[in-house]
């Protein structure tokens, strides 16, 4: 008797390494695979630090120095022959997808089997065009679109129009944290709150910003530190921003770090000054290490995430005087810390990988 085949799906992302997006990707690959899927995973970028689940095609190890026409062009063949040879059931696309001629060949010529598009972040011109009609042309007739909170997916409706949308969040997985947790991190003697995030020259993050409420707030007179996972080519210019105000061995650059959580989990608080997020994963992961955050209520995600006054504090989106109060108040009112440090774990059970994973199912149509 034929055994029936296992469903196929093929994960698209730009790496499996430094944001949330990828992290998220890695996850769903963990959790597929655990549900007797065949995953497998595309990378645009050689660059691999997370753990995953299932075969991988790494189109970055095609890219030469020139990167032309040519080599584009050889990859694109890579990967459609790859998506033609497989036969998959379906293709979940993590990319950012700044590029509308590229991303529409793609989606029309190379992406044959179902696919879904997720969009990470509130500012969507990264996930897809700002010319309604060719959005419908390149996602109208997908799989889906997957938004990662409702605020997201009424802004894309309402801005292109689309019918195919639905949300899922980014799933955090509890259990690999933990585990990661256990590894030992030697502390530097000293207490510290945290910032983690690209040091990019768009300064999504606002780290410069950043720096300014810490340097106001009463935590570098009291020995707190900041520390500051990351990198980027701003790297520099904060450095520049720190010595001028004085603060060398106050904030400190510890770069990017495979294994942030036990940071986090030796961490006070960890705060996130953004202009913009998607669900930021930084958040759920701080508060799956068992700390409070301290966040800007930008457009999405921080509001779904964190209970005012029991896991953290929400913050006027982009009032950086009161972001300097509210980290003073996280530090200097004891018991709002504690109350919000009891509450992390409990307050991200319906991110977790159990449940999003099910969602995706659910709405892949696959029995689990």
């Amino acid at each position: 008797m034929l055994q029936p085949s296992k469903t196929k799906i093929c994960l698209v992302g730009d790496m499996l390494s430094a944001g949330g997006a990828e992290k998220a990707h890695a996850a769903l690959s963990r959790y597929l695979a655990t549900q007797g899927i065949e995953v497998h995973n595309v990378i645009v970028q050689d660059v691999v630090t997370y753990s995953y689940a299932g075969e991988l095609l790494n189109l970055g190890k095609e890219k030469d120095d020139a990167n032309g026409f040519s080599n584009k062009f050889k990859r694109l063949r890579i990967l459609r022959n790859y998506i033609k040879k497989n036969k998959f059931d379906y293709i979940i696309d993590f990319r950012m997808r700044r590029k509308p001629l590229q991303d529409l060949l793609i989606a029309k010529f190379v992406f044959t089997a179902p696919t879904v598009y997720t969009v990470h972040s509130s500012n969507i011109n990264w996930y897809m065009p700002g010319q309604s009609w060719l959005t419908k042309l390149m996602y109208g007739k997908s799989y889906g679109v997957i938004a990662l909170n409702n605020k997201m997916k009424e802004y894309i409706e309402q801005r292109h129009g689309l019918k195919n949308l639905a949300v899922i969040y980014n799933p955090i997985d509890t259990e690999y944290i933990n585990s990661r947790l256990r590894e030992s991190h030697i502390n530097g003697g000293y207490k510290y709150i945290l910032a983690a995030g690209r040091l990019s020259e768009d300064n999504v993050k606002q780290f410069d910003r950043l720096i300014e409420a810490y340097s106001e707030s009463v935590l570098p007179e009291n020995n707190i530190r900041l520390l500051i996972l990351g990198e980027g080519k701003q790297k520099g210019l904060l450095e520049k921003l720190v010595d001028g105000k004085d603060l060398k061995d106050k904030i400190l650059f510890n770069g990017f770090q495979e294994n942030p959580y036990a940071y986090m989990r030796d961490a006070l608080f960890f705060v996130l000054s953004s202009r913009f997020e998607g669900m930021p994963m930084v958040v759920l992961e701080s508060l799956a290490s068992g700390i409070p955050v301290v966040a800007f209520d930008c457009f999405t995600g921080p509001s779904e995430i964190i209970d005012d006054g029991k896991n953290g504090l929400l913050i006027e989106d982009q009032n950086f005087c009161k972001l300097t109060e509210g980290i003073d108040m996280m530090f200097l009112d004891k018991a709002l810390y504690e109350r919000c440090k009891e509450n992390t774990a409990k307050s991200i059970e319906k991110f977790s990988i159990d449940n999003v994973g099910k969602a995706w199912m659910e709405y892949l149509k696959i029995n689990g």
